[in-house]
């Protein structure tokens, strides 16, 4: 057995995105104890950016030493009981994996199902509220099946006036337009740290309100997943009165998840969005001069996770590859009825820049070209360099 060291590869998929070499060096630094004094106040630290980074004041604020799913499995696992009722939003695979878990939390789980590429429509989602009480309302804010974008204010607030507990899939959208716990009142949000966070995977933030931390202490089962119940976790997360040894934390990992959130405040909160804003209108632009066509309608359109439909008689697969292999370019493929119909092209965090526009249309127009498609890559370019040098 040799080391292995993988290609280098520019990440412009569905995630992970690229990760900046401040956070990979961050990873290399010196391994601590996770009850290591030192180790503590980077604890602290860490929850005290995720509050910020999420707007979510009064919130319990931990990264879980997991992936994004399990910030969508501990909200669903923690907060629902067998023969609760759970009014489940479904647009897109993600929307539906959250109904998978809810059933098997032993939930009531009711539906309402969209069209892929839509945004969740919060009048069907009332209505299924008003039928009769549910425990909560789960729905995704930006669906990465998808790239669409839903409206997170409307569909909490209307959780709120039927007394639901509301959860919010962020782990698209975190640190790539605006989460606002606070403004929307949600009370669950989980993101994944590998999107636009650029750290790489591992590692889950979850933000939970204090009604939703009250609604778990007063459960009368355990939760049904022991790593993930947030009770246990906040022994050794909460350091009030000392930690309680739970799990070995992924100590290194942590250190890059604090240094993704050091450069983004650098950078500052509100620039990044409008990074992740600029590079989506230059790709756009690009995209449509080469004759390409986007699945979500403009005003519902994530910036971050672009789905580009794949024009009639193109082999999307082998478009892939001729981008991975000519290009070291990884873009995605689509999910579910998506599938051979859409690329997912993702503008994240360090990948959200204009070497990387430029690198997606030359390489994407390259490969097209190929199949005999008549993609224009020098109007494609210019079309971007427009919308890049606007103010």
């Amino acid at each position: 057995m040799n080391s292995f060291q993988p290609p280098r590869r520019f990440l412009m998929g569905p995630g992970p995105s690229d990760v900046s070499p401040r956070v990979l060096a961050a990873l290399a630094r010196p391994t601590i104890g996770h009850l290591d004094p030192a180790f503590q106040a980077l604890m602290e630290e860490i929850k005290a950016g995720l509050s910020r980074l999420m707007n979510a004041p009064g919130y319990a604020c931990v990264p879980l030493p997991a992936p994004g799913t399990a910030g969508m499995e501990a909200a669903i696992m923690n907060l629902l009981q067998p023969g609760e009722r759970a009014v489940i939003a479904v647009n897109g695979a993600f929307g539906g994996r959250m109904a998978d878990m809810a059933g098997r939390a032993g939930a009531l789980v009711v539906t309402v199902d969209h069209e892929w590429g839509l945004p969740v429509d919060v009048a069907r989602v009332e209505a299924a509220l008003a039928e009769r009480p549910a425990k909560l309302v789960a729905f995704v804010h930006a669906e990465t099946s998808t790239g669409a974008r839903s409206d997170a204010a409307s569909l909490c607030a209307a959780a709120r006036r039927h007394g639901a507990l509301s959860v919010v899939d962020c782990v698209t959208s975190l640190g790539g337009i605006p989460v606002d716990a606070a403004g929307w009142d949600a009370d669950v949000i989980y993101s994944g740290t590998q999107k636009c966070l650029s750290v790489p995977p591992g590692l889950s933030p979850i933000a939970l309100s204090p009604r939703a931390q009250a609604a778990i202490a007063a459960r009368t089962e355990k939760p049904r997943n022991w790593l993930l119940d947030f009770q246990l976790l906040m022994s050794y997360w909460g350091g009030e009165g000392g930690r309680t040894y739970h799990h070995t934390a992924p100590i290194n990992a942590l250190y890059g998840l604090h240094e993704g959130l050091v450069a983004i405040f650098e950078e500052g909160q509100q620039a990044v969005i409008v990074r992740h804003a600029r590079m989506h209108a230059a790709l756009a632009a690009g995209l449509e001069a080469a004759g390409l066509t986007f699945l979500v309608a403009e005003p519902h359109r994530l910036p971050q996770l672009n789905a580009v439909r794949v024009p009639d008689g193109i082999d999307e697969a082998a478009v892939r590859t001729h981008v991975l292999d000519a290009w070291d370019l990884e873009i995605g493929a689509g999910l579910g009825p998506l599938k051979g119909r859409v690329w997912r092209i993702g503008l994240m965090g360090a990948s959200a820049t204009p070497w990387h526009v430029r690198l997606c249309l030359t390489a994407l127009c390259d490969a097209l070209a190929a199949q005999g498609f008549a993609a224009d890559a020098p109007a494609a370019l210019a079309a971007a360099d427009t919308k890049l040098a606007e103010p």
